[in-house]
Formats: C-alpha cells, sequence, structure tokens
C-alpha cells in the first residue's frame, strides 16, 4: 500500500512538474517567436482552461471533494487570492514577452524574499536573523543576473518582479531550474557566464532559506 502511494506521489509530482514546464515554454512560444501580442487573453485561456478541467475533475471525476464555501469571509478570502494569483500569470505571461524563460525563472526564484517581507509588514510575522541573512544570495543572485542578462528589458523585467511577489512556495524553484535548462535547449536563447553565476548564486541561497527555515521550526 505505502508503495502504491509513493508511486502515485511521484506520478502526481512528475504531472505537475510536465504540465507547469509545458505550459510555461508553450507561453514563451505563443508570446515571443509566434508572435501572437495578447498576453492577458492568454492568461484568461489559462484560467478558463483550468476552471473547466477543475470542474471535470471535482464533479465528474471526484478526483476531490467538493468543497462549500461557508461565509462571504471565507468567499471574500478566496476572491482576493484569486485575484492575486491572476495578476500573478498576467504578470509572469506579459513579462515572457521580452524576457527569455531562463532569465523570468531566476526572477522567479526570489519568490522566498517576498514572502518574507510580506509575512513581516502584513502578519507580523518575524523569522531568525539567520534565515533573513540567506535572503541576501538569493537577491544579489538577480542582480548580478540582471546585469549579465544579453536580452535584459527593463518592463519585462517589472513585470516579472510583480509576477513572483504574487506567487508563493520553494519547491516551485526546482521547476524553474529544469524549465531554465530546456528552454536554453528549445529557444537557444543567449546566456552569459555572469548570468548563469547569478542564477545559481539564488538558488543556493534558496536552499539556505529553506534550511534556516525548517531548524527555526
Amino acid at each position: 500500500m505505502n508503495r502504491s502511494l509513493k508511486w502515485f506521489t511521484v506520478g502526481l509530482v512528475s504531472a505537475w512538474y510536465a504540465s507547469n514546464i509545458g505550459v510555461l515554454l508553450l507561453n514563451k512560444y505563443l508570446l515571443s517567436n509566434y508572435g501572437f501580442k495578447y498576453p492577458i487573453f492568454l492568461t484568461l485561456c489559462h484560467m478558463i482552461a483550468c476552471s473547466l478541467l477543475s470542474y471535470a475533475a471535482i464533479v465528474w471525476m471526484k478526483l476531490v471533494p467538493l468543497q462549500i464555501v461557508k461565509s462571504r469571509v471565507q468567499l471574500l478570502k478566496i476572491a482576493t487570492l484569486s485575484l492575486v494569483f491572476c495578476a500573478s500569470v498576467v504578470g509572469g505571461n506579459v513579462a515572457l514577452r521580452y524576457l527569455p524563460v531562463s532569465f523570468t525563472q531566476a526572477v522567479g526564484a526570489t519568490a522566498p524574499f517576498f514572502t518574507a517581507v510580506f509575512a513581516y509588514f502584513l502578519a507580523a510575522k518575524r523569522e531568525a536573523w539567520l534565515t533573513y541573512a540567506t535572503l541576501i544570495p538569493v537577491v544579489a543572485g538577480v542582480v548580478i543576473a540582471s546585469g549579465g542578462e544579453p536580452s535584459f528589458y527593463l518592463f519585462g523585467f517589472i513585470m516579472c518582479l510583480g509576477a513572483t511577489a504574487a506567487s508563493r512556495a520553494v519547491l516551485g524553484n526546482v521547476k524553474g531550474a529544469v524549465a531554465v535548462v530546456i528552454s536554453i535547449l528549445i529557444f537557444k536563447n543567449p546566456i552569459s557566464a555572469t548570468g548563469v553565476m547569478g542564477y545559481l548564486l539564488t538558488i543556493i541561497g534558496v536552499v539556505l532559506y529553506s534550511t534556516a527555515k525548517k531548524r527555526s521550526k
């Protein structure tokens, strides 16, 4: 039973990686290589597809139980989370018009920084100083990667930062590293040694941040 559960979990994680990276690369191809100029409409298609597939999985296939909204407060929280997530996807798609996937994933790796900042100012949640110290290489890595990015575009960079600020989870950075390698192989966008060093520094910072948070708990 445990073995079956293990392989089921591996299958789910693999499917999540494949679908996320696949959508990311498809969006990049449509917005940059194919010349599609409507990232917000692309986001609308994304949201509609997610809604329909979720409805089918819940109502028809019954993969997960149907959850009922029990109060206005809960509805408000769900609506707020939905708007923030939508803004994140829109920002990410707009950024893909101007920046290579490799660079957007490097910026996306700074999600722990925004998580810590928002938790401090909005929820008054304070971490240990060691945890905050691990964020230094996260930010420094992106600064270095920005300086060494041949295709750097300021507006795309701002949109990517906004999308990252509206997103969260450290596990996604592993997916980001895989997406970087695949995107470079497919789109053959130019990269520099400085950019690679910056991205690696950011990933190291994320790993240290995750380790520090676990120890603080």
